[in-house]
């Protein structure tokens, strides 16, 4: 990919930044985009990624970033959309701007971000790809982060509309991640022992690792998947195992 021009958003830490180093290793040109620049470079096999501050909800700063990837690199032929996130809070607690913070971040800021990236890739001999970072979360029920689970629902159907909408010059798709491992597991799984227990319940036996989504994301971008619009990948290491399963008292 070292002809390529790849944005990745919040590609800094944690899964972001197993997606950074994933296309760093394939020789790719990495732009990162946050808030808050990393505290060292990223790079791998002397391939630097560079970073542009942006906080991906605002309009005016979207455009900004990408005027620069225009007027710096000429091209882009891929957009990770990969920043998101949310708290745990119960959704009769939670208020009503709270939920609309949520749905900013981790729906109408992606579809804005693939609206500006759809916008270079069309005049591109070579088109372009976009891979949505959703979330299981999107698939099974998520207490405690219900918003967070609808917006990744959300944009799940975006991601197949467009893949009409803009075929056949651009492609896009979803991974869906379950439990990763990155610097904030602690917040959501507890000490290690919270987290060895989560990995027990995983078909794999482990937590996935940033690099398992960067991976996935590589091939979605790459020639390998050329055929791959509108599809979900979902990286859950099997899944979970049903509930009654461990409830029952049959065989």
């Amino acid at each position: 990919m070292t002809q390529q021009t790849v944005l990745i958003t919040g590609g800094t830490k944690g899964i972001g930044r197993g997606v950074t180093e994933a296309f760093l290793r394939q020789g790719a040109r990495v732009v990162m985009c946050g808030r808050g620049e990393p505290e060292a470079p990223i790079e791998v096999d002397g391939n630097r990624a560079d970073f542009i501050a942006c906080d991906v909800r605002d309009h005016a700063q979207v455009d900004a970033l990408f005027a620069q990837i225009h007027s710096q690199y000429g091209q882009l032929d891929v957009l990770i959309n990969n920043a998101g996130g949310a708290p745990f809070a119960l959704a009769d607690k939670a208020s009503p701007r709270f939920h609309e913070k949520i749905f900013a971040l981790n729906l109408l800021a992606p579809l804005h971000l693939a609206q500006k990236a759809n916008a270079m890739m069309q005049t591109q001999a070579q088109g372009g790809a976009i891979v949505f970072v959703g979330s299981v979360s999107a698939l099974r029920p998520s207490p405690g982060t219900a918003a967070y689970g609808a917006a990744k629902a959300g944009v799940l159907s975006l991601v197949q509309s467009l893949a009409v909408e803009w075929a056949p010059k651009v492609r896009l798709n979803a991974v869906s991640p379950g439990p990763v491992l990155t610097e904030q597991a602690a917040l959501h799984f507890g000490d290690d022992a919270g987290i060895a227990a989560v990995a027990r319940t995983i078909p794999l036996g482990r937590l996935a690792v940033p690099a398992d989504i960067g991976n996935a994301c590589v091939w979605l971008a790459s020639e390998a998947s050329a055929y791959v619009s509108g599809a979900n990948i979902v990286l859950h290491g099997g899944g979970e195992r049903p509930a009654f399963l461990d409830a029952a008292n049959a065989n």
